[in-house]
């Protein structure tokens, strides 16, 4: 689907349907939202990856009944390097979306797509960068000059800040393998990463501890696991949107504060290839370095201001034209009680 498909497609995308095309999508008046045999609403709601604890909270809203006593029934559709969400959400094969983070509702937002953050469940960008331990390394700074192993997600995104803030240049970047035995070989390598994942699988490969900078500790301004929504959808069914949001953070505060079992049988039920070690791993880093949790205590939270922080860093780096209403790619209305 080319980009101009998607966003007739999400034009069109207004009202929960089946699963259909987009002509579908566009004939569909007024809105239906299906249901199941017990008459709550289904949504399918595709994830960024595959099923890990970056996704733990959704999963524990499924297991433990935020949705379902909401009258929802939720449908997690996992991701992968050949999943677009958004192209799901313009052909009506989900009703919501994750997006990792915030490049990508802008995206859509500089190009017109009918499309809106509703909510982000994480208040730091996970994404970090790996390097071997060294005592030398005292800040995203020491890095330059060094090999980078980015992957291509990482190039349209976070490299755009590095190179605007550390005068890192094109040059530092290699080919990105997900086999960490690449950055073991060369001791002067820096890989990208997730905190959730990258640096157990570093550490269990190679069995040393690696050097890890979270960039959000650093100023990365971008929020990630971003709630994205159709904005027909936003208009015609806001009580869906709103119990999915209020089912997903009750879900969230579950798995962080109570017992997480539930939401990791799911997961690895979804995902064969994850194991406890590193479920329970992911879990106390995300609780250590207060990924989910606003500093006001909320889960979800945004505001306007970190928003045009976030935009003013990319569009000075050259991401985005200046007159890009970057107000469009997110509404608060949901957040505020």
């Amino acid at each position: 689907m080319d980009r101009r498909s998607l966003i007739a497609g999400l034009t069109g995308a207004a009202g929960l349907t089946a699963a259909a095309g987009v002509g579908s999508l566009v004939a569909c008046q007024p809105p239906r939202e299906p249901t199941d045999r017990y008459g709550r609403t289904r949504i399918r709601f595709a994830i960024d990856g595959a099923a890990q604890a970056a996704h733990a909270g959704f999963y524990q809203a499924v297991a433990n009944g935020s949705y379902s006593r909401r009258d929802l029934t939720v449908e997690i559709i996992q991701g992968g390097p050949s999943v677009d969400v958004p192209q799901l959400l313009a052909s009506g094969q989900v009703e919501l979306g994750m997006g990792a983070n915030a490049f990508i509702p802008m995206n859509l937002t500089a190009e017109g797509a009918p499309v809106s953050v509703v909510a982000a469940f994480f208040q730091k960008d996970p994404q970090v960068l790996i390097a071997h331990p060294d005592p030398a390394l005292t800040s995203i700074a020491n890095l330059a000059g060094r090999p980078l192993l980015l992957s291509e997600t990482a190039v349209a995104s976070v490299w755009i800040w590095l190179k605007a803030r550390y005068g890192f240049t094109d040059d530092q970047l290699r080919p990105y393998t997900s086999d960490p035995a690449v950055f073991l070989a060369d001791p002067r390598a820096v890989q990208d990463g997730s905190l959730t994942i990258d640096p157990y699988i570093i550490e269990t490969a190679g069995g040393v501890e690696p050097r890890v900078f979270l960039l959000a500790d650093e100023g990365y301004p971008s929020y990630a696991n971003l709630l994205l929504a159709p904005d027909g959808l936003i208009r015609d069914n806001r009580s869906v949107v709103a119990r999915f949001i209020e089912g997903s953070v009750e879900g969230w505060q579950s798995y962080l504060n109570d017992d997480p079992t539930p939401a990791e049988t799911l997961i690895k039920r979804a995902n064969p290839q994850m194991t406890q070690e590193l479920l329970a791993w992911a879990r106390r880093n995300l609780m250590a370095n207060e990924i989910v949790v606003s500093p006001g205590g909320r889960i979800g939270d945004m505001t306007a201001a970190r928003w045009e922080e976030f935009f003013q860093v990319a569009a000075e780096a050259g991401a985005y034209e200046a007159g890009v209403d970057w107000r469009s790619a997110f509404t608060l209305d949901f957040l505020r009680s």
